[in-house]
């Protein structure tokens, strides 16, 4: 089974998916086609969020940060609005695909 048809369908545009190991349950990112430590199938499943804000800088005008999610994936976005600190809740604004994955976080509100 092809990964792209479960992470890039229409209606999943927009949704951070990560893949899950049916035989271990070991979360898997980036996608693949297969787990990468049992070798078993993965369903995929739109992440958990809010993630927490690791680091950030601003450059240009933009801001940039890591977030890491379900204590485990880390990826690098732009943060919209203000500059937050490390340490906060960040919650996904946007997922685009561009030859790579693009995000966009903001402040997580409760």
């Amino acid at each position: 089974r092809d990964w792209s048809s479960d992470v890039c369908s229409s209606d999943l545009k927009g949704k951070f998916m990560i893949g899950e190991c049916t035989k271990c349950h070991e979360k898997i990112w980036p996608p693949s086609d297969f787990c990468s430590i049992c070798f078993g199938e993965l369903n995929y499943r739109e992440v958990k969020e809010p993630g927490i804000l690791i680091e950030c800088s601003s450059k240009d005008g933009k801001i940039f940060g890591i977030v890491k999610f379900e204590d485990l994936i880390s990826v690098i976005g732009t943060i919209e609005g203000p500059i937050p600190n490390p340490g906060q809740m960040m919650r996904i604004a946007s997922v685009g695909f561009d030859n790579s994955p693009k995000f966009a976080f903001t402040q997580f509100k409760s």
